[in-house]
């Protein structure tokens, strides 16, 4: 988390402490395990000490009957995904991604390939290669 005025982690208690020094009540465990999502646990505070805290402008809503402070905890498809993306492999062809992005777009809004004409795989393989076919002449006429 960036640095600033959010709330502190507290080892001893194992829960978070707010910005104005309230240590939370109960804290959650929410989503399922083992799905390939991330799960958040979530820490409760005691509202009735929100609501005379000289820092509540901006951390607490008036009339709301809890006060909650969420952390995702990645699972472990997210963690291997946020190590690839630090890689030099990935830095290298996300570069390169917005040419194969932007004839991707001509394809779909341009030629029609965004969306099939006529039922069926063969159909869609037909209308793909022509679309295709009608990039690329464009492109040699272009050059030409």
């Amino acid at each position: 988390r960036k640095q600033g005025n959010h709330f502190q982690y507290n080892k001893d208690a194992g829960m978070f402490v707010c910005p104005a020094g309230h240590l939370a009540i109960r804290k959650a465990r929410q989503g399922k395990k083992n799905i390939c999502k991330n799960q958040a646990d979530t820490y409760y505070f005691d509202v009735e000490k929100c609501k005379v805290c000289h820092l509540r402008e901006g951390c607490y809503k008036e009339g709301s009957r809890t006060k909650s402070y969420s952390i995702t905890i990645k699972s472990e498809l997210h963690k291997e995904q946020m190590a690839f993306q630090e890689t030099d492999y990935y830095r290298k062809k996300s570069k390169e991604r917005y040419k194969i992005e932007a004839k991707n777009s001509e394809l779909k809004n341009v030629h029609g390939y965004g969306r099939a004409d006529s039922y069926g795989v063969q159909n869609m393989e037909m209308q793909g290669a022509m679309a295709i076919f009608t990039v690329n002449l464009k492109r040699i006429l272009k050059l030409i």
